[in-house]
């Protein structure tokens, strides 16, 4: 497995062992009764996402003693096609999430509700983002 191809499914696995629970528990959890800012979602927010940099910096770390020849190879054609299709495909995602965030949600919602909804549209578009590129790699795509 190509060290880039790794790289991307490290950071896949980063985002959804940090981003997952953190989602799952401002779900079941009623978060417009505290006032702003929330200092304790905010305080949360900031854990899973230490926790993704210390997962990511694990791995890539792994990846440095393991394969030391693959993490200097440069990015070929192939990598290069396989990452604008897959950011191309996540901006749309943004871009959604956004105008949804930004456009529609002010008139029903307020307060964390919009903010954690602005989060789950980055995290989803560079989850997306991840998918993308892992099954491009996978499927053999050469752009």
């Amino acid at each position: 497995m190509p060290y880039r191809e790794k790289s991307n499914l490290l950071a896949l696995a980063a985002m959804l062992v940090a981003y997952v629970p953190y989602f799952a528990i401002v779900a079941l959890t009623p978060i417009d009764a505290e006032p702003m800012p929330n200092l304790r979602l905010l305080g949360l927010f900031a854990a899973v996402s230490i926790l993704r940099m210390v997962v990511l910096g694990a791995g890539y770390l792994w990846f440095r003693v393991r394969t030391p020849e693959d993490v200097r190879e440069k990015a070929d054609e192939r990598d290069r096609a396989i990452d604008r299709r897959s950011i191309a495909v996540a901006y749309y995602v943004l871009i959604i999430g956004m105008i949804l965030v930004g456009a529609i949600m002010p008139f029903t919602f307020a307060g964390w509700t919009i903010v954690n909804a602005a989060l789950f549209a980055i995290v989803l578009a560079e989850i997306i983002r991840c998918i993308v590129a892992a099954v491009s790699y996978r499927r053999g795509w050469n752009g």
